[in-house]
């Protein structure tokens, strides 16, 4: 039944996406540094949804579910300069929060897009609220996905729930944290039970988060992060936006999961210093709740920009 209903709306849905001047496929976009990838999906005349992945330096594979939002509007996903089918970098200079709002910019102004709601997922919250602030009339709204907006505080969670993990794990994700290694088989057990506590719920992985894996910009992450999600050691050290989220005029969701990394009680803290915001916690979810439970993101997306616009 849907295949028939695409086919017979086709001649439709090519006429809106004309009117938005947009195209449906994939593309490359020459910026400083080399070229993004990213790909247009969705064919219906709404304001776009820009998605923002995370890391820095993770691609959006892991994030290829949103594209279902395109049965409602166009849906923009690309790849950071650094990661995924972009070009890879050396150049530190680009490895900047400045570089990657350029890169999200120049993205917007090739496609002529006037206005969007941008979405971010962890790292891809900085960018978001970054490139607000710099440019509020571009943007509409905003979902704020698992967000790292106080690194400080960050830290301060990971501490939290590492301390709620078997003993013999927390001694050798400590060891981790002090750069000693002591017995590589046991700490890697102990870092992918974390991971697989606090990130990925839904076992085995996805294809799609394997080759979000698999195709790290690990030079990026390490630059501007660090060696694993729980210690901060890169130029994002310190990092807190937090004062600025009272600028947010526009409508927010933020959304964490259920077993988050960003932590249900942190992010209500920073849906409460947002103005004209909400926070919804997505169940049986951790950090990747795209991929844990992609039923319920998408229904609670959907819900809010379909507010927004009636």
């Amino acid at each position: 039944m849907k295949t028939k209903l695409l086919v017979f709306f086709l001649p439709i849905l090519i006429w809106s996406c004309t009117q938005n001047n947009l195209k449906s496929g994939e593309g490359h976009l020459e910026v400083k540094g080399g070229k993004v990838w990213y790909e247009v999906s969705g064919l219906v005349e709404k304001t776009p949804v820009v998605i923002l992945h995370g890391g820095p330096g993770y691609p959006s594979y892991s994030l290829k579910g949103l594209k279902e939002l395109g049965s409602d509007r166009p849906v923009v996903i690309y790849d950071q300069l650094g990661c995924g089918r972009s070009d890879r970098i050396t150049d530190t200079t680009l490895m900047t929060i400045a570089s990657y709002a350029k890169q999200l910019d120049a993205l917007l102004n090739t496609l002529d897009l006037k206005e969007v709601y941008l979405y971010g997922h962890s790292w891809g919250t900085i960018l978001g609220v970054e490139y607000y602030i710099k440019h509020p009339n571009r943007v509409k709204g905003m979902v704020l996905s698992s967000p790292c907006l106080d690194l400080d505080l960050w830290l301060k969670d990971a501490d939290i729930l590492i301390s709620k993990l078997p003993d013999s794990t927390q001694f050798y994700i400590n060891e981790s944290i002090r750069n000693e290694n002591s017995n590589p088989e046991k700490m890697k057990e102990a870092i992918n039970l974390f991971y697989n506590t606090y990130y990925t719920t839904k076992q085995p992985i996805s294809e799609d988060m394997q080759k979000t894996i698999d195709e790290v910009g690990f030079n990026v992450y390490e630059y501007m992060w660090g060696k694993e999600d729980y210690v901060v050691t890169g130029t994002l050290k310190g990092y807190d936006i937090t004062p600025k989220l009272s600028q947010i005029k526009i409508p927010t969701l933020y959304l964490t999961g259920e077993f988050d990394a960003a932590r249900p009680t942190t992010v209500k803290h920073y849906s409460d210093l947002t103005p004209n915001s909400k926070l919804h916690v997505i169940s049986n979810a951790g950090h990747q709740t795209v991929h844990d439970n992609p039923e319920e993101v998408l229904a609670v997306i959907g819900d809010f920009l379909s507010e927004l616009e009636n």
